[in-house]
């Protein structure tokens, strides 16, 4: 590295991350806490081995192949360009390994340049778009518990995860996404490019995979089926607004010199950027992350006239329906837009339930997906015409584009997902048999753990005699 303050620079932008992959790693604690919480005492273990083994899964893929794909697709490929080479993002590369020095003699495939800054912060990087990765896919596993086989959602997770949010995201979260250089696309903080797409995967899942047993009576009305334990709910949420931290803070750039923009921003000034590479601040965005969580939850306290799961969980709808203007509203803009989006979803996620029998078990599609939804749909009209991007020629935030992109993202979750899940449907791998569904998912593993306990148990009385 030349000069201190680049090595500085470096150094510090890898620690940077590295700390918000820790943070983002408690909202897989708080899923983990959230959906056993809602999930019946009979499917507990399976609730959580599904949601957890989804981590390594998306892990080893996004490893393999996601990664990769958000450095090749920004064009498209066909829209504005054709793929762009990017080698060190293929798993074969040194530089997606402990790569610790310049480039050796023999090496090919990574240039001075790469090994410059990638042998540092490659691995940062891949982590927080990682965690971006997992929570996509793991937004999906709360609607479909206590039915869904788990062997069909690690499919699901895959796909979603390593292939269709992060191909979303080289379009419109990359600074040369085509989506933002034509359409003006503008999702700060992935309102859209990951919640919008995993509501839209979850809603294509739960339309093939049907209702829980008892969800509707015969008349068609729903029954509520309340969650287990609202304390574990709660802690669940509240993890996963810890963890929200970490994600918003991997969505910017915590310093950057105006020269690495190729000049487009004037001045001298080293600046954070978000994921666009426009000027931002850490500040910024804790006033509207805050404002956005308080009007979400008072709105959700107001429209479900003080039901604490509903309360927490339009919180947390709240921060996803701003996430896509956050580095430019107001923080009172933030607060309003935060309380009226969950409301709006709430009364959806009950409409959509009565009139098409929709069993979604933690409200995830309502929450993220048309959270995500209205909140990119919004920004489109709060923030029109105001840069995109500090690089020229691109096109300024419009509500067309806004609009036409968050459509895109939810239906690249719906059309593919709901494909996958036909086939898997057919085939008998979607679902749980009608047997082991009434019994309870954990029935194998309960009866095992019980005859364990009772063969112990016999043991101990037979010493006593």
């Amino acid at each position: 590295m030349e000069g201190n303050l680049n090595a500085l620079t470096t150094i510090f932008t890898e620690f940077y991350y590295f700390v918000t992959i820790v943070f983002m790693f408690l909202i897989h604690a708080g899923f983990c806490t959230y959906e056993v919480g809602v999930s019946r005492r009979r499917n507990h273990l399976k609730t959580l081995l599904k949601n957890a083994i989804a981590i390594p899964v998306v892990t080893v893929t996004f490893y393999l192949f996601g990664w990769w794909i958000y450095f090749a697709f920004p064009n498209g490929p066909g829209i504005t360009g054709g793929l762009i080479p990017a080698p060190f993002s293929e798993p074969w590369n040194p530089l997606m390994a402990a790569h610790l020095s310049g480039v050796n003699a023999n090496e090919t495939g990574v240039t001075p340049a790469d090994a410059l800054i990638w042998h540092r912060l490659n691995g940062v990087f891949w982590g927080a778009f990682l965690l971006f990765s997992i929570t996509t896919a793991s937004i999906i596993s709360g609607s479909v518990i206590e039915r869904a086989r788990s062997g069909a959602f690690w499919v699901v997770a895959v796909l979603i995860g390593s292939v269709l949010w992060i191909l979303d995201a080289a379009w419109g979260w990359h600074p040369q996404g085509w989506m933002v250089k034509l359409w003006g696309y503008h999702d700060a903080y992935a309102g859209g490019v990951v919640h919008a797409i995993a509501g839209g995967a979850a809603l294509a899942f739960l339309i093939v995979l049907g209702p829980r047993i008892g969800k509707f009576r015969p008349d068609g009305t729903p029954r509520d089926i309340p969650p287990h334990n609202e304390w574990l709910v709660t802690i669940g949420l509240f993890l996963i607004y810890t963890g929200f931290w970490g994600f918003y803070a991997a969505c910017n750039i915590p310093i950057i010199s105006p020269e690495t923009i190729a000049g487009q921003i004037t001045g001298t000034t080293w600046t954070a950027t978000n994921i666009y590479l426009a000027p931002t601040t850490l500040s910024a965005i804790t006033f509207n992350f805050l404002m956005a969580l308080a009007g979400g939850m008072m709105g959700g306290y107001i429209v479900s006239k003080g039901n604490p799961y509903w309360t927490f969980s339009c919180g947390l709808c709240g921060i996803i329906a701003t996430s896509a203007g956050n580095d430019l509203y107001h923080p009172i803009q933030a607060m309003l837009l935060g309380a009226i989006i969950p409301m709006i979803c709430y009364k959806l996620h009950y409409y959509v339930e009565r009139r098409f029998k929709i069993d979604d078990a933690v409200g995830a599609v309502a929450v993220h997906g048309y959270g995500g939804f209205l909140g990119v749909v919004v920004a489109g009209f709060m923030l029109w015409g105001q840069p995109s991007s500090p690089f020229e020629g691109f096109a300024h935030i419009n509500p067309l584009g806004n609009f036409a992109g968050a459509v895109l993202m939810f239906m690249l979750g719906f059309i593919p997902i709901w494909i996958a899940c036909k086939i898997m449907d057919s085939v008998g791998l979607l679902r749980v048999p009608l047997k082991v569904e009434l019994e309870g998912v954990d029935f194998a593993l309960n009866q095992a753990f019980l005859a364990s306990v009772r063969e112990v148990g016999d043991t101990e009385k037979a010493m006593i005699k």
